[in-house]
């Protein structure tokens, strides 16, 4: 179990439409580049390799998209207490996520509740952030709450 997840979650009932889910950062690593290649199969060198992604017009080496959209999920999951109870989910990709060798980098992500719908569902539109990029778009997701 994530010690970080909130276990009781918010409730349906007391989430109203425009309520703001604070936003959390997470830290990116080239290590973690290497994990997440490892278990997703995605050995693109663009994500390791600091040479061949410049050469290819890179600022550096970057995360895997799917590795960023990973980390909104589970801003989601930490926030709802529970990491089933993401019942929709969908982004758009707009830039990626640098991550220079020495320091690493921070992706924040954030959310409000746009519309709350049966079920105990509520539609949450997210921002994702790196430096001073938009690094997702069109983040929304539907959350089922207790």
């Amino acid at each position: 179990m994530n010690p970080e997840m909130n276990t009781a979650g918010p409730g349906y009932h007391e989430t109203g439409e425009g309520a703001e889910i604070a936003p959390r950062q997470y830290r990116v690593t080239r290590s973690d580049l290497v994990r997440y290649a490892g278990a997703s199969g995605d050995f693109n060198v663009i994500h390791w390799n600091e040479r061949i992604a410049k050469s290819v017009g890179l600022p550096d080496v970057i995360a895997h998209g799917m590795l960023t959209m990973a980390l909104a999920g589970r801003f989601l999951t930490e926030w709802a207490g529970d990491p089933g109870a993401v019942t929709e989910f969908g982004v758009r990709f707009s830039a990626p996520v640098v991550v220079p060798d020495d320091k690493g980098a921070t992706v924040e992500i954030g959310g409000v509740v746009t519309g709350k719908l049966d079920g105990n569902r509520v539609a949450v539109e997210l921002t994702a952030r790196s430096g001073d990029a938009k690094v997702l778009t069109r983040a929304h997701a539907v959350v089922r709450l207790a």
